[in-house]
């Protein structure tokens, strides 16, 4: 069973907001997934982007592969969430 991390379309037309989710590779864009591990919602102010990234790695470790997009949003995870450590210490 081949996975993907990618993108799932919700929300109503013209206002998108996607869910990050673990999914067979041969499934539905919107269909079944195995995993939900955040949300994006694009339109938001500042983009509103929530990624659980331990969750993420896991499924890279395990073998999922990540769409380009998908990729790019766990980069500006991993440098929001540095940000926030930097300021806390």
């Amino acid at each position: 069973m081949a996975l993907k991390i990618r993108l799932t379309r919700v929300g109503s037309t013209h206002n998108p907001i996607y869910r990050v989710a673990v999914a067979e590779a041969r499934s539905r864009r919107d269909g079944a997934a195995v995993e939900q591990i955040g949300h994006y919602n694009p339109r938001a102010k500042g983009a509103q982007l929530t990624l659980d990234v331990v969750r993420y790695e896991h499924w890279i470790k395990a073998g999922a592969k990540a769409t380009d997009t998908v990729n790019g949003l766990y980069k500006r995870a991993k440098r929001a969430d540095g940000a926030k450590v930097a300021a806390a210490s």
